[in-house]
């Protein structure tokens, strides 16, 4: 009976002992879980935080929206170029006579509008300017033409001329029938911002209508625009 007693309290404690080793292991288990729980809360926060990453990222590339600037800078830049050829017009010379190709075409012969267009074009290799209104004495004609009283305002202005670019003037041709003279080319000299005279060249009518006729005449101011240019 004794014997019998102590394996009987023997099985109790062994069984004792392996009933808080398996409550032990399911602690473990439980532990494992919630570390893993936490692992995978900590990971997602990770992913969370990468995409936040990822959206900041985005706000840099956003911050192409600085590329962009940067654009915009260089667009700037390019006017700052502008500025700077400004600059150098600025500092352009009056244009001489040698350096100008002169031409002139009649129009509307004969009709309401009657006027010879002339055109200036630079040709030399820096920027020059002409002002007011070219002085124009038609034919064999000593005098100079007067400036027409209907001309716009702002013939004081410097119109500047790039290499190639060219201004327009035109002499205003009215016929009234009596004391009428006719010629097929004028003189021409360009006028300095002092009203001076620069030297006259001869210019000679193109087209198909090259000689004219006038009772009366005026001139234009120089312009970018071709006058009567409809």
């Amino acid at each position: 009976m004794r014997t019998s007693r102590i394996r009987t309290a023997t099985l109790a404690a062994v069984t004792a002992a392996l009933a808080l080793g398996l409550t032990a292991c399911g602690g473990a288990d439980d532990g494992s879980k919630a570390a893993g729980g936490d692992n995978a809360a900590g990971s997602a926060q990770s992913r969370s935080a990468a995409g936040g990453d990822g959206k900041g990222g985005g706000e840099q590339a956003n911050g192409g929206g600085d590329t962009k600037e940067g654009a915009r800078s260089t667009t700037a830049s390019g006017g700052t170029g502008e500025a700077a050829s400004k600059g150098t017009t600025a500092g352009a010379q009056q244009c001489r006579g040698d350096e100008m190709l002169l031409t002139a075409v009649h129009r509307f012969a004969g009709q309401q509008g009657d006027h010879l267009l002339v055109t200036a074009t630079n040709k030399g290799t820096k920027p020059c300017w002409v002002t007011s209104y070219p002085t124009v004495k038609l034919g064999d004609e000593s005098a100079a033409l007067p400036h027409s009283n209907k001309d716009n305002p702002g013939g004081d202005k410097h119109i500047t001329l790039q290499p190639g670019g060219t201004a327009y003037s035109a002499v205003n041709l009215f016929d009234y029938g009596s004391k009428n003279h006719t010629a097929q080319s004028f003189a021409l000299a360009l006028r300095g911002a002092d009203g001076h005279n620069g030297p006259s060249y001869s210019v000679d009518l193109k087209g198909e209508k090259p000689q004219f006729s006038w009772s009366e005449a005026d001139v234009l101011n120089w312009s970018t625009k071709k006058p009567y240019n409809f």
